[in-house]
């Protein structure tokens, strides 16, 4: 996959520094992976596949003051989004030392000042509204509503990153829309 051309062919706009940071990103990863087992993609184009999956939703989403991303790993997808959000505050929610210290080492890299980095467990966390919340591959939609509800208010949006499984997880209560790629299923609650 050509990251770049793919991002520009589907016309998604992203700040001048998206790619310089992305590479830094890349070449990070790439090294820590090797002794801390941070994410599952080893390669080069697993990674980008990961990374555009994870902007993807740029294309579609309102524009927000406050992002949650909660289990974030790695770093997918809140330190994407944080990359092509530079005017979002995007807290990224790990549990995890090693992939905290990991978003934490990229942050301060990158002189990102728009993300802050939580070194635990949602449910420990205190309760502050955002106006969007994200996750990726962390439990199921119900699960991740439960988690959530003290990170959000009537009008606040969820994005989960589904697979096919998501039309088990929704029913025609909740007002949803389910955006579709190639390779996911986008879970936006609280679409108009």
């Amino acid at each position: 996959m050509d990251l770049k051309a793919t991002l520009i062919t589907d016309n998604i706009e992203l700040p001048d520094d998206f790619f310089y940071n992305v590479q830094k990103y890349k070449e990070h990863l790439f090294k820590w992976n090797k002794i801390h087992n941070m994410t599952g993609a080893k390669d080069e184009n697993s990674i980008d596949e990961f990374i555009y999956d994870a902007v993807y939703p740029v294309s579609f989403l309102p524009k927000v003051k406050k992002l949650l991303d909660i289990g974030t790993g790695a770093g997918f997808p809140g330190m994407i989004l944080a990359f092509a959000l530079p005017d979002t505050k995007v807290t990224l929610v790990e549990p995890l030392a090693k992939r905290a210290s990991f978003l934490q080492f990229i942050k301060a890299d990158l002189g990102l000042e728009n993300v802050i980095v939580v070194k635990k467990r949602v449910e420990e966390m205190e309760d502050e509204i955002f106006d969007i919340v994200t996750s990726r591959a962390v439990t199921d939609t119900n699960m991740l509503l439960n988690l959530s509800k003290n990170f959000r208010d009537e009008n606040s949006k969820l994005l989960f990153y589904k697979g096919e499984r998501v039309y088990d997880e929704v029913d025609d209560s909740m007002k949803h829309k389910i955006i579709k790629t190639k390779n996911r299923h986008y879970l936006l609650i609280g679409e108009d």
